[in-house]
């Protein structure tokens, strides 16, 4: 029997598993735990910013590696790149509805960095304090 290509993306779809080596939504998850795709997809939950914009808003992020994660996005769906012909050239991004759908999932994160990082802090100082070689390393 000749499954038609919905099915097979419906098998594909059952089958993911993050556990499993092969899977490819590891390399997604990889790419989503990257520091630099939550701070980009913070930065554009208030709507369409240019490349400036975003720079702007996110500190100590290089034109290499900024560019490298916007491109990464824009592959996977998540954001979409608007080319306005002028003189510069406008650039635009804005998140598709699929990263929209990401968006509460990488905002909570960030903020509970945000809301524990004390206790973190408190922690790690604790930990050191155990052990301070494994700390130096």
């Amino acid at each position: 029997m000749t499954k038609s290509a919905a099915q097979r993306r419906r098998e594909a779809r059952e089958e993911y598993d993050a556990f499993l080596a092969a899977c490819p939504s590891r390399q997604l998850l990889d790419r989503l735990a990257d520091k630099w795709v939550a701070l980009t997809l913070s930065a554009l939950a208030g709507g369409e910013q240019r490349y400036s914009e975003l720079s702007r808003a996110i500190a100590g992020v290089s034109q290499k590696m900024l560019t490298q994660t916007l491109r990464n996005l824009e592959r996977d769906g998540i954001v979409v790149r608007s080319i306005t012909p002028s003189v510069p050239v406008r650039v635009d991004y804005r998140l598709t509805p699929l990263g929209a759908s990401l968006l509460p999932v990488v905002q909570a994160i960030k903020d509970w960095a945000e809301q524990h990082m004390d206790r973190v802090l408190a922690a790690r100082e604790r930990f050191d304090a155990r052990d301070p070689q494994r700390a130096a390393s």
